[in-house]
Formats: structure tokens, sequence, C-alpha cells
């Protein structure tokens, strides 16, 4: 049966669900990876990007020939380019250098107007984060454009719940952890909040960047994993929202994402590194009969140039050696 989608927006969601082969825990759990790298730009924020616009035109905030505006890592910024573009909204991102260049240079393909805020030697730190989140707030105050404002925006809490749906579908109602790296901590949020009603045994673990460890009580600090650690308790976090809360460093994070790509085949960023590390440490800890599941938040392509000098720099050269012509 031949079936043809309306638009690009309608490819959003209903990934697969996969079994990781080789990073399994040692006890035996199962370990399941949501594949949000099927979304037309690679990443789970198509969904959220998607919700949170469709409720602005529901309610009137945002109506035909309007403007949007966000800041954003990143990911957000490409998922609300690609909605706002086949939608017919002018889009403003406010982002920073602090950011994978592919990302900032996949929101200006699909049409978004970036204004860039200088980062403290490519880190990401809570006052960048803030300095960003006044630069939006400046300019929708000055234009009268909506502001999506993702960190206090609760309308995207509906699009997780829909993943809850199709993770609770896919592993056949069998599910015992659930784990997420916490960035505005909707996706963590919407989706365990909507397992732990279908079951309230499933243990839910945030995931945060250990030299930031604020929502476990630590100070603020840099770090290099991008989409998460805004440096500050963000405000749709809830103190219940997990069970766990694991910190993961800048370095475990990278070297889980090239241990998915070499013995895997998964080509992914950072904060799907830290989510597998945190996940192996909490399926160890549920036993043998347990199912996790955790998610691979975008595609390793939004990282290109970064993870490519990273694995330069890791090898040694090898020559070839010249054969003569003959």
């Amino acid at each position: 049966m031949i079936s043809v989608r309306p638009d690009i927006l309608s490819c959003i969601g209903d990934t697969r669900l996969l079994a990781l082969r080789r990073i399994v825990p040692a006890n035996g759990a199962r370990l399941l990876l949501k594949l949000e790298s099927d979304n037309p730009t690679g990443s789970m924020k198509d969904r959220m990007a998607l919700a949170m616009i469709e409720a602005a035109e529901a309610d009137g905030r945002l109506r035909p020939g309007g403007a949007v505006v966000e800041y954003t890592g990143g990911s957000t910024g490409v998922s609300l380019a690609l909605v706002c573009a086949v939608k017919g909204y002018a889009l403003d991102i406010v982002s920073s250098d602090a950011f994978a260049r592919e990302k900032l240079d996949h929101m200006r393909i699909l049409g978004a107007r970036l204004h860039i805020v200088p980062s403290d030697g490519g880190r990401m730190t809570g006052q960048l984060t803030r300095d960003m989140v006044a630069a939006a707030g400046d300019i929708a105050a000055r234009t009268g454009a909506f502001l999506t404002d993702q960190l206090n925006n609760t309308d995207q809490l509906s699009a997780y719940r829909r993943m809850a749906d199709e993770i609770w579908a896919q592993t056949g109602r069998r599910i015992h952890g659930f784990v997420q790296s916490v960035g505005s901590a909707a996706s963590l949020r919407g989706v365990g909040e909507a397992l732990r009603e279908r079951d309230p045994g499933v243990r839910v673990a945030a995931v945060e960047p250990a030299e930031s460890p604020v929502l476990s009580g630590g100070a603020t600090g840099a770090h290099k994993i991008d989409g998460i650690g805004a440096g500050f308790v963000v405000p749709l976090w809830r103190a219940d929202a997990a069970d766990a809360i694991e910190c993961v460093s800048t370095d475990e994070a990278m070297a889980m994402a090239f241990r998915l790509a070499r013995e895997e085949g998964l080509f992914a960023g950072t904060s799907t590194g830290a989510n597998v590390v945190a996940a192996l440490r909490v399926a160890e800890r549920l036993g043998s009969d347990a199912t996790v599941v955790t998610i691979m938040c975008d595609t390793g392509m939004k990282y290109l140039n970064a993870m490519g000098a990273q694995a330069q720099s890791d090898q040694r050269l090898v020559l070839t050696p010249r054969v003569p012509a003959r």
C-alpha cells in the first residue's frame, strides 16, 4: 500500500527502539535506545518544537504571518526553523559560539535569523544561558514576536508524553527504568511522568554534567555537553521527577559517543553518550531481568567537525606505503 505524507512535519515521531548489542550491562539487563535521530532534523526536539508552535496557534498567541523567537543551544533552534519554514513564520534565534557550528548553519539554511552571544572559550555556563534568555526576551519585546521560551513552556510536555506512549508499546509494556539528560527538563518529565502513570514501579534517572551538578546540589560550572546542563536549576525541573540523578563528565560522554559509533554503528552526540553512561549504571542497579530505556537525542552529524577533530587527535597517523607505478 502506497502511503504519502502531506508534509515533513507529519514525519515527526514514531521513532524506532533499538537494543544495544555490545555496549551492555555486565549483569545482562536489556538496554534499549530510542532513536530520535529518525526525526526530520535528526533530533528529538522536532517533537517539542511542533507542540509549542501548534499550541500557540490553537490559542491565538501565534497568528498567520506572525514571527517567533527562541534562545537555544542549537537543536531546538533547528527544529523550530524546520517548523517555521513549513508554516511560514519568520524566526529569530539567539544562540552562541559555544554550540556546534553544524547546528548554527542548519538553522540559517532553514531560514532563521541568528543572533550570536559570545561564550567563555566555547564552554556552556549558567551566565551564558541567562544572557541568551535576556537577548531573546529583548527581541520579542521589541518586535512583538511570539517567544516560545523553552525553559518555561509546558506545552512541550505533551510531545514527550507521546514519546512515552511509543516506548510503552514498543517494550510490550515491560520497562523498569528510564534515563534522560536534563536540558529544559521537559523530556525527562513528559516521558517519565507518563511511564510512571502506567507503572509506578518504573525508575526514572536524570542525567547532568559532572562539571555542573546543580540538580544534585553542587556548584555551577562549565562543560561541553551540548544541549544539557543549563548551569542553574531550570524552571521545569521538579525534585520528584527523578528517583536518581546521575552525573556524567564531558570526557565520559565523549568517550561513550565514540564507543557507540565504533561498537554499535550509532553516530550520536555527547548528550546521548551521557545518557548511555548513566543508563548502564541504572541497569546494573536494577538487575539482570530489567529493561532500561534511554534516548539517542540526535544524530552525530550535528557535531561532525568537533567529533572529527577529536577522533583525529585520538588516533595515530598511519602512513600507507607508496606502491611504485608499473
